[in-house]
């Protein structure tokens, strides 16, 4: 009697700690991460479902389960995205106090980073206006997380640009205010605008003329 064929060895799996993502699903986290920040800003917390955040992004609710848990740790992850995207931008900035520029130039820079920032995504403004309307803990993790830090280097370039006189003296922190929450809102409700004006259809006019009127403010 032949003796049976070996079959050719299996190449071992590659073994994973439990409940981390396998590969496909990490490169896809991203994509579903933005999905969820989208639906997080349009309609808030308490209104959006994991189901409907699965269904936009393509995906089974239970691989968000699986993934994040719960609902409250994909917001967390969700946040800790947004955080991870403006890291270059903050650091950049922070970097503009010891530049080779005068103050007011440097707050000029400071404001051209933003401008870009926003613009390229867009959605965060909304997805920040949407959670400061709630108290508690979310809006401590939103605030600790990305607010903090970044008026944490923003802020002393208005207020060096003040002290030198380069700057209209004003309160720094409602200038800052003023000028963060005008740009990401301006760009994130640009559906809003465009019903009395054709400059979010023009995509790299509307971006130059938002940062103009934002230097106009300073």
């Amino acid at each position: 009697m032949t003796a049976p064929t070996a079959l050719p060895a299996q190449p071992a799996k590659e073994k994973r700690s439990r409940g981390r993502p396998a590969c496909s699903a990490i490169a896809g986290s991203d994509a579903l991460l933005k999905s969820a920040r989208q639906a997080f800003a349009k309609r808030g917390f308490e209104s959006t479902s994991v189901r409907e955040i699965a269904r936009d992004s393509g995906v089974d609710p239970a691989l968000i389960a699986h993934h994040f848990g719960s609902k409250e740790a994909l917001w967390i992850a969700v946040v800790d995205q947004i955080a991870q995207h403006a890291a270059p931008m903050i650091e950049a900035t922070g970097k503009l106090r010891t530049a080779d520029m005068t103050n007011r130039q440097r707050v000029e820079r400071a404001l051209g980073l933003f401008v870009d920032k926003v613009f390229s995504e867009p959605d965060v403004g909304m997805f920040f206006s949407t959670t400061a309307t709630e108290q508690g803990e979310r809006l401590d993790v939103l605030m600790e997380r990305l607010l903090r830090p970044y008026h944490d280097v923003f802020v002393p370039l208005l207020a060096d640009a003040m002290d030198s006189g380069e700057l209209t003296p004003n309160d720094p922190e409602v200038l800052f205010a003023m000028l963060t929450n005008g740009v990401g809102k301006t760009v994130s409700y640009s559906h809003v605008l465009s019903v009395f004006s054709p400059l979010p259809k023009d995509p790299a006019k509307f971006k130059q003329t938002v940062l103009s009127t934002a230097l106009s403010m300073l």
